[in-house]
């Protein structure tokens, strides 16, 4: 499984990159790989000062720029791939159910980076559609990014002296949780966040998660060792972002920050200060415009993203608002229909539950783990109440301090003081949801009509089974 890294080479800031005659790109054009984890809560890793051992992330920090407010539009893992490839907002694309694909015709990084000279390749996780608009070159693994091909592919580009694009997209620490090495995590001795439950089987969820989170890692070594192999590392940007939270209460399938907001590690020797840390608010959108800039083209005015080449270079702020939206449809062990869209300034969050009469779940409330809280519950834990009963049934608005509540655990919609704070970040959501032509409930029921025909009938024949996707 190959780590939640982007090396993504690239002469962010030379002029002098030019394309030829004949539409490829110049020789000292620089290379793009991207490598993504799959369910990773950003707050678990190392540098971010999390628990997990992730020595290889913690030393690309050092070599590069931390990201402390990245975020992502949706906390489901097809929605989020299709939102980096296609440079559009998930409802925007259509993409926005998590078994999904976008129009016939739509133009991916495929399609831009392909028409300035590059070769597109992807290797590990895809869950994107159609391949007509995702027609990278396959470097085939079922779920993880062979790196051993991935090798062959460096070496015949740099043979031919043509740029790359390598997508390398892992499948963990996706559940189940079945690699990596636990007993570095004693169930007893792991910290439990504010937001869980503390029983047996939570604490043993988390070691074999975080267990995973290690194997990633070393996947991300992986990653960097073959750039250094190549001798590509001074002319490499390299990526490493985590994805949604994991699908553990509060995280993955949520608009907390938990689920939306990722981790983001850029080096790039000679454009990015070492070991520097930047709190600019930056979404995964902005990746696509930034790669086609960095290439030398003109980011195209379809994408919503903006290039974040100022930012490589020390900006410390880009944008005002971040944005989220999230859907049952189509998941396993969903809600019928439960449509969520959030937005998030500099110091609040506001999120728009659409149906708080409707009880929310989705795989994580079939889960062991779920399934612990709610015994602790109904044994009489006050506390294992609260959070069961907070999880399932939401308000239909939530307000959040994010600054002085990073954890989202109070809520202050019912606060008059903070009426006028809600009314603006209400107009700003709005808005968004207007340019996404985002018709609100409507376009939740509509949900299940941009799924492909048999994952559709998968998802609804996944009903009450416990499998996690």
């Amino acid at each position: 499984m190959k780590a939640l890294v982007f090396v993504f080479a690239v002469a962010l800031f030379c002029p002098s990159i030019a394309v030829g005659d004949d539409g490829s790109a110049a020789a000292d054009t620089p290379n793009i790989v991207f490598v993504i984890a799959d369910d990773c809560t950003f707050r678990d890793i190392g540098c971010y000062g999390g628990q997990a051992i992730t020595p290889n992330i913690d030393k690309l920090a050092t070599q590069g720029m931390r990201f402390t407010r990245c975020f992502q539009a949706a906390p489901m893992c097809s929605p989020t791939r299709h939102n980096i490839y296609t440079g559009q907002y998930p409802v925007k694309s259509g993409a926005y159910p998590n078994h999904t694909h976008v129009e016939a015709g739509t133009q991916s990084v495929v399609q831009y980076l392909g028409d300035l000279g590059y070769r597109v390749a992807h290797s590990g996780k895809s869950h994107v559609g159609p391949a007509s608009v995702f027609a990278w070159e396959e470097i085939p693994d079922k779920k993880n990014p062979d790196f051993a091909r991935v090798d062959g592919f460096i070496a015949e580009c740099e043979s031919q002296q043509t740029p790359f694009c390598l997508l390398l997209c892992s499948n963990e620490p996706h559940s189940p949780w079945n690699k990596g090495d636990a007993s570095q995590y004693p169930p007893r001795e792991v910290q439990l966040p504010e937001y869980h439950v503390d029983t047996p089987e939570t604490r043993r969820a988390m070691s074999n998660y975080l267990a995973e989170i290690t194997y990633f890692d070393g996947q991300v070594g992986e990653a960097m060792g073959l750039i250094e192999k190549h001798g590509l590392a001074e002319n490499t940007l390299f990526i490493v972002v985590s994805e949604q939270g994991n699908s553990m209460p509060f995280a993955k399938w949520t608009c907390y920050d938990n689920g939306l907001q990722s981790a983001m590690i850029v080096r790039w020797p000679g454009k990015i200060e070492p070991g520097s840390v930047n709190p600019a608010m930056i979404e995964y959108v902005d990746l696509l415009p930034t790669f086609v800039e960095a290439a030398g083209g003109d980011p195209a005015p379809v994408l919503d993203g903006k290039s974040l080449l100022p930012v490589f270079a020390g900006k410390q702020e880009h944008k005002q608002f971040v944005f989220g939206e999230m859907t049952t449809r189509g998941i396993i062990n969903g809600s019928d229909y439960f449509g969520i869209r959030s937005v998030r300034s500099e110091r609040y969050k506001y999120i728009w539950n659409f149906t708080p009469d409707v009880e929310f779940q989705n795989a994580c409330t079939s889960s062991p783990e779920f399934r612990s809280w709610e015994a602790k519950a109904d044994a009489g834990d006050q506390r294992a109440a609260d959070l069961v009963m907070r999880y399932t049934r939401r308000p239909e608005v939530e307000l959040y301090d994010v600054v002085e509540d990073p954890l989202e655990m109070n809520n202050l919609a019912e606060n008059p003081e903070y009426a006028t704070v809600m009314t603006q970040l209400r107009l700003e959501l709005d808005q968004w949801m207007v340019r996404c032509s985002d018709r609100a409930q409507q376009t939740e029921l509509e949900a299940l009509e941009h799924m492909g025909a048999k994952r559709n009938a998968r998802a609804k024949k996944g009903k009450g089974q416990k499998k996690k996707e």
